[in-house]
């Protein structure tokens, strides 16, 4: 099968429903890898800070893009969580990852938590929670802390309405924190959040918001057994920390919690000296 989007064939894969995920691949093959999921509605760009930093340590790094984002297919079907754990698996099991580390932001946490609970038992040594989605985003009746269907509802609302102003006033204000009184806000930083974004398709991006705040992780969660860092910013104004982190640590089997007080949502960008130092500190552990 010829590859979809003019995608490099020794860079993609391509998954049992036709789907070409992209993915980077850095660092010797005899290395520990270290896989990234990225948060929505973004690229495997998102981890440049960690991969270079992480190659260098002497590990091998690997981040894709999901379906219908970045450079991976952009197709119109399959923006679920099953459906992105799955494309995962034909990551892993194409490059034969073995003994590896999972990291995901946000909806990324979501989908690493997926995937280890139902298809990499036997490839997976830890997993790594960063400002994840993880247990439910949205608010019910038994998750009554959680995000107002009416909130998600906006976002679909503005995606739909003005896609690129959108995206443009999300990275330049709640996504790093930049709307608090004193931020410095980075344009390079808004802006490249803003390219990743709209390198993607518009009906992913709009499904996948329901992707990452209506599925429920929580049995993902308890069935998990390989040790856990859960990572999460105490001013994440995109997924509340009180309804998120706390929660999925006690969940977990083997979960370590840490809040880092006034750090953003998107903490790997705004400080990643210290998520580096400390996402080092439990892999060598």
């Amino acid at each position: 099968m010829l590859p979809a989007q003019g995608n490099d064939p020794t860079t993609s894969v391509a998954t049992k429903d036709g789907v070409q995920i992209f993915y980077k691949d850095w660092g010797a093959k005899s290395a520990q890898p270290i896989v990234f999921h990225h948060g929505w509605p973004l690229s495997s760009d998102d981890w440049d800070a960690q991969m270079l930093f992480f190659v260098s340590k002497g590990y091998r790094v690997i981040a894709h893009d999901r379906r219908g984002h970045g450079r991976s297919s952009q197709v119109s079907d399959g923006h679920d969580m099953d459906h992105y754990a799955t494309d995962v698996a034909t990551v892993v099991e194409h490059l034969d990852l073995r003994n590896a580390i999972h990291v995901g932001h946000s909806t990324g946490g979501g989908e690493a938590a997926r995937y280890v609970a139902r298809h990499g038992r036997n490839r997976v040594a830890k997993l790594v929670l960063i400002g994840a989605v993880p247990p439910l985003m949205l608010k019910t009746e038994a998750n009554p802390a959680g995000v107002p269907i009416e909130v998600l509802d906006g976002l679909r609302k503005q995606l739909a309405a003005n896609r690129a102003q959108f995206y443009l006033e999300f990275a330049s204000g709640p996504f790093y924190g930049y709307n608090r009184p004193g931020a410095q806000a980075s344009p390079a930083v808004i802006w490249n959040w803003w390219r990743q974004a709209m390198m993607g398709n518009a009906k992913a991006q709009y499904d996948g918001i329901k992707a990452f705040s209506e599925t429920d992780f929580t049995e993902d969660l308890k069935s998990i057994d390989i040790p856990t860092l859960v990572l999460h910013g105490g001013d994440d104004q995109i997924v509340p920390v009180g309804d998120s982190a706390a929660l999925s640590a006690k969940l977990l089997k083997r979960s370590t919690l840490k809040i880092y007080d006034l750090l953003p949502h998107g903490l790997c960008t705004t400080h990643p000296d210290i998520i580096n130092a400390d996402l080092l500190k439990f892999m060598g552990a």
